[in-house]
This record gives structure tokens, sequence and C-alpha cells, in this order.
């Protein structure tokens, strides 16, 4: 299924480089074993790059057959992995204990190392690609932190490209969308502090658990109530905790946390202010306090631009087939640092199919689930795909006749 041959004879090499990593993980920012690995095979192939950018982070460059063009395209792949005991079974599971590839950064890291040796063997084109190898996608803002560490001052990108293999898709099928593809991911801590007591006796007390569960039910209201309902937006109370587990005790706090994902920055505004609102005024109702005392912007939200997604879509329409390339796919909720980059530079996200036939397959479980596994199957599609991006926007001059 992949356009050029030399990429599909590099399958088996590529699959023992993923199951290495696989079994060799780093959560944010302590991905060692995978930096070290990434800079043996670029040193191997003589490909420069720069590490430690964001502590374990590597940008790799590599200059075409010509360098007349004036155009660079980066290319992304993360690494880091999550804190979750691995129970897929497979032969190269996880051999570090409470930590696993269970998203496919591994995938991701080995996608992006096999387009560089590919792209320095061939340099067919006109112009440098920078190789971004990001640590702490998950929830560590690995790719802000690139940012603000010189990533496009020290490699200028005309344009960013990046993958994520999705369980929720065949193989041999992408999807993408211009505009807003995945969620901005918030959190918020809430307070309530009453006045504890008995429980025979709560008129004598403020009691924050009544308050806590009208709260909860409240938070609803700032999507059913407040929010058009064309526009996708959640929140959801993910942590309730009071009490003491004394069942005649009533508390003096409870305490509520959770998430809001939205698609734009007017929504988050608004939910914010509105989750204020409401804490505040509940908790008067209820002669209680509630303060919301952390509201955090964690990840940006995933916006492809539009000439960038055109493009990303018939390159996979070139590669795949027009009927398996979807280029209007639904709204995702969920996040994606890669996001980060876009409200920096153009580019385009896209899901690369990874799902079999066999539901019970470690390649269709969801992502973040311990029974997880990346699909080897395709990581030449993947490479193809990134080849075909650099080799189309960036074509070597032919000399005339």
């Amino acid at each position: 299924m992949t356009k050029r041959n030399s990429i599909a004879r590099m399958t088996e090499e590529m699959t023992a480089w993923r199951r290495e990593l696989h079994q060799n993980p780093g959560l944010a920012y302590e991905e060692t074993y995978a930096a070290s690995f990434v800079e043996k095979k670029l040193t191997e192939w003589g490909v420069s790059f720069k590490k430690g950018v964001a502590t374990t982070g590597i940008v790799a460059t590599i200059e075409g057959r010509e360098n007349t063009s004036a155009k660079a395209i980066g290319l992304r792949g993360d690494m880091d992995a999550l804190p979750i005991n691995e129970k897929s079974g497979q032969p190269w599971a996880s051999q570090k204990s409470g930590t696993m590839h269970a998203c496919g950064h591994d995938g991701h890291t080995t996608i992006l190392l096999a387009a560089a040796k590919y792209l320095s063997e061939t340099r067919n084109f006109n112009g440098k690609v920078h190789l971004v190898f990001q640590p702490a996608e998950e929830g560590a803002h690995g790719a802000d932190t690139m940012i603000s560490e010189g990533l496009f001052r020290d490699f200028p990108c005309d344009a960013m490209y990046g993958l994520h293999n999705w369980p929720f898709l065949p193989v041999g099928k992408a999807e993408l969308r211009a505009g807003p593809l995945l969620a901005a991911v918030d959190e918020f801590d809430i307070t309530i502090t009453g006045e504890g007591g008995h429980g025979a006796y709560p008129q004598s007390t403020k009691d924050p658990i009544p308050a806590g569960a009208a709260l909860v039910s409240a938070l609803q209201t700032i999507v059913s109530r407040n929010i058009a309902a064309v526009e996708p937006v959640v929140v959801s109370v993910t942590n309730f905790n009071a009490g003491t587990g004394a069942t005649n005790v009533i508390p003096d706090t409870a305490t509520l946390s959770g998430t809001v994902r939205t698609f734009s920055v007017k929504a988050q505004d608004f939910v914010e202010q509105r989750i204020r609102d409401i804490c505040d005024n509940l908790g008067a109702a209820y002669g209680v306090k509630a303060e919301m005392t952390r509201y955090f912007r964690n990840t940006k939200a995933t916006i492809n631009t539009p000439k960038e997604s055109d493009f990303a879509a018939q390159t996979l329409v070139n590669l795949l087939g027009a009927d398996n390339v979807n280029a209007d796919c639904d709204l995702c909720l969920g996040g994606e640092d890669f996001g980060a980059f876009l409200y920096e530079v153009p580019g385009a996200y896209i899901f690369l199919g990874q799902g079999t036939p066999d539901k019970k397959s470690p390649h269709n479980q969801t992502l973040h689930s311990p029974f997880y596994d990346f699909n080897d199957e395709i990581l030449p599609i993947a490479v193809d795909y990134f080849a075909e991006l650099v080799e189309t926007a960036m074509p070597v001059v032919k000399n005339a006749a």
C-alpha cells in the first residue's frame, strides 16, 4: 500500500525499532531511551540535529538535493508514554512497570525516524525538512515548551504536519478536516467550604455536600442552556471528594474537579467565567463558600489551516485513493498539543487508521487503554505520507530539455 518501494522494504526494520521503543517507555520529559535511540540513528545516517530541546526533544534538519526554493516543512512525532500498567499481552510489552505506550507515540517516533532515513538517503526535494521529535505531549506542554525555547526561531517552517494512529478507523483509511479538529483541554478545581458537625443535627451545620451535588447539576446548564446547540462544548465533573469516611460526620469542605472541552477561545472565556458565576451564586444560596480555585488552560485546540488541510487530503488521496480518505470528519473532543504549533505556523493534522477485522486485537483498543498496542502494519503507509508531503510541496526543479 506504499508508493515508494524503498519504504516498503524498511518495514521489518521499522517494526523492530518500534517494538524496542515500546519496551522502553518514558513519561513526559523522561523519554531518555527514545531520545538516545533517535540520536544514535540520526548520527549513523549523517543527519544533523539539535538535542535537548525541551529537555529530551530533538530537532533534525535534512536539506534537499536542491535548496533554492527557500521553503521548509516541519514534520512532528511525539515520544512520551503514559502512567499505565500494560495488559496487552504482546511479547514486546513494556519492561517498565506502571509505564506504557498506550497512545502509539512509539509508533509516531518510529515513523518520523524512518522518514528521516528515507529523506536523508533520497533528498528528492528542493528545500529543508525539520523533523521535530517532541517530548511531553500527554498534558505536559511539550509543544509549548519547544516553541518557547525557540523552535520556530531556530528552525523556521512554512508549514507543519503531524499524524495520529487511529484505532477507530481500519488500516488504509485516513481522516482530517479543515478548521477545528481536536478540542482545547481545560481543567478546573472547586472548593466548597461550610461548617461540619454531627450527621444527626444537619441544622447546626453548613453542609458542603448538598451544595456540591447541586453544583454538579448546575454546571451542566452551561452547555444545555448557555451554549448554542451547534457549538460543541463539554463540561464534565470527574472528581467529587468529601467526608472522612465516618457515616455520622458532616464535613467542613468538599472539592470538585473536572475538564472543559471547547473549540474556540471565545467559548473558553465564556465557560470559565460562567463556572465562577455559578460557584458564587450557588454558594450563597446554600450558605457556603464555593470557589473555583484553579482554572487551567492545558492544551490548545488543534485547528487545521484550509490550504494545508487541502494539501494533506490530496496527498492522502494520491496514496490511498479517494474512497479511503474522509476530508470532512467529525470533530473530536480529545486533545492534542500539536495545536500549539498551529497557532504559530500553518499546517494540518490527520488520523491514520490502524484498526483490524479482529475486534479483540490490541490494535482496535481505544487510546490510553492498558490493552492497546500500535499496529506496525501502518508504519510504511505513514512514512510514505510524510515523504509524499515533502516531495510534492518542494519538488526538485526539472532541467528543460
